[in-house]
């Protein structure tokens, strides 16, 4: 079955319980224990569903975390480009530069852009630029090696370069767009078969359904790296049927003929345990799972966020950011923060597997410029890069925490999109699924 939403492949679908008419949907059993972790679904839909939901999105609409820093214009390394897509839906709207905070506003004068001298008749003060190829592929290993001994599990944007740019994420939603083919069948494909851990010969003789019906006879290490990727991908699935456009007749995908709402026959399509073979119920798990981790780097960095000033000019806003966040969201996390921690992970010196783990996940971040729909991919931009930081802080000294903009505001937004389907589970599509009579 071909995809019928953004980023989103058959392999990896969520499941509930068709019911009677008068009951609601049971989603999964909310007394149920999330995999590797002592924790309860239910005790997490109280906490996100009472209290982290609104606090989130109250913090998320905040000018230091509205405007996302982000190259949408790298290109794909891994095959051919297919073209972009070409509907008003997947177009990102631009944000003009005075609707940027005074402080976003400076731009850092690059390499092809003109920059005045005093006397341009002079050559004495010019830069020879030449480089010997193989000069250049030297620098280029010295990159390479730094970039490997860096803590960043995933692959950063430079906020340096002249393709680097300020979305407004609060006009630029994350939601269905139309975007379909072999493209998005192929980004979820190479993350899944390529990129996960599994058995070695489940690799050889098994399908994809078998891999993963194999998860639990894994390491930790591997069914942790199952379980994110797998969380992310419920989580961005969710999102684009709870955010679904309904073209009128004739107005296709326009991005104006028509209105976005919730999709329940896709979200049953999607649920329906024969399309799963009884998996969609470890799925929704898996986001749960993806919940706690990045709760528990948020957490962890908590003495750095605290130094942070949030700065965007305005300090009344500022102050009022910091507050939210210190007050406010690490206040309510912190009995949750240690259901699931990073030292049960890679003991007894495993430090080939955690490179593994560093770069497959890297590599995840990389096929994200490989996405063909420019709204899509800053979603799918953003929350691997969410995740990536989420790992990154759980695998550095607390004293150590270093993060950029971008990734303090990738982190935040990308929790608040978890945190935003527990709440479209609990409330969008609780009573879905209705029994065929």
């Amino acid at each position: 079955m071909s995809p019928r939403i953004c980023l989103s492949i058959t392999c990896l679908i969520l499941s509930c319980y068709l019911v009677t008419s008068n009951e609601e949907c049971q989603l999964t059993n909310s007394n149920e224990q999330i995999d590797d972790c002592n924790c309860r679904i239910s005790d997490l839909n109280e906490l996100n569903n009472q209290r982290l939901y609104p606090l989130l999105h109250q913090i998320v609409t905040k000018n230091y975390f509205r405007f996302f820093p982000v190259n949408l214009r790298k290109k794909c390394l891994f095959w051919s480009d297919d073209g972009q897509c070409s509907r008003r839906t997947c177009a990102i709207k631009p944000c003009s530069i005075e609707n940027l905070p005074e402080a976003f506003r400076t731009r850092t004068v690059h390499e092809n852009e003109h920059c005045s001298t005093v006397d341009t008749n002079s050559s004495l003060g010019l830069v020879n630029k030449n480089i010997s190829v193989v000069h250049k592929q030297t620098i280029e290993n010295w990159i390479q090696f730094d970039d490997i001994q860096s803590d960043n599990f995933c692959e950063v944007d430079d906020e340096t370069s002249i393709d680097m740019e300020y979305i407004d994420l609060s006009i630029n939603l994350e939601r269905y767009t139309g975007y379909t083919g072999p493209s998005t069948q192929r980004i979820w494909s190479a993350i899944y078969n390529e990129n996960c851990f599994f058995l070695p010969d489940s690799k050889i003789f098994y399908d994809l359904q078998q891999k993963r019906l194999n998860i639990n006879k894994m390491c930790l290490e591997g069914r942790t790296f199952y379980r994110l990727i797998s969380g992310l991908h419920t989580s961005i699935t969710i999102h684009l049927c709870a955010q679904y456009f309904f073209p009128t007749v004739t107005g296709g995908y326009s991005g104006s003929d028509g209105h976005w709402g919730p999709n329940l026959e896709e979200f049953k399509i999607r649920f329906d345990p024969d399309l799963t073979a009884g998996e969609g119920s470890k799925w929704l798990k898996n986001v749960y799972f993806l919940y706690l981790i990045e709760l528990r780097a948020i957490y962890k960095a908590r003495e750095f966020f605290q130094k942070q000033t949030y700065f965007t000019g305005n300090e009344t806003d500022d102050i009022h950011t910091k507050e939210l966040i210190i007050k406010n969201l690490i206040r309510e996390i912190e009995p949750f923060a240690n259901y699931f921690t990073e030292d049960r992970l890679f003991q007894n010196g495993n430090d080939l597997l955690k490179f593994e783990f560093k770069q497959h996940f890297r590599n995840i971040t990389r096929i994200m410029d490989c996405v063909g729909c420019d709204k899509c991919r800053l979603w799918g931009k953003l929350q691997t890069q969410a995740l990536g930081t989420a790992l990154k802080i759980l695998f550095t000294n607390s004293n150590s925490i270093q993060l950029q903009r971008s990734e303090i505001v990738a982190l935040f937004n990308g929790f608040n999109r978890i945190s935003t389907s527990l709440y479209h589970l609990e409330h969008t599509f609780k009573s879905c699924i209705k029994k065929e009579n």
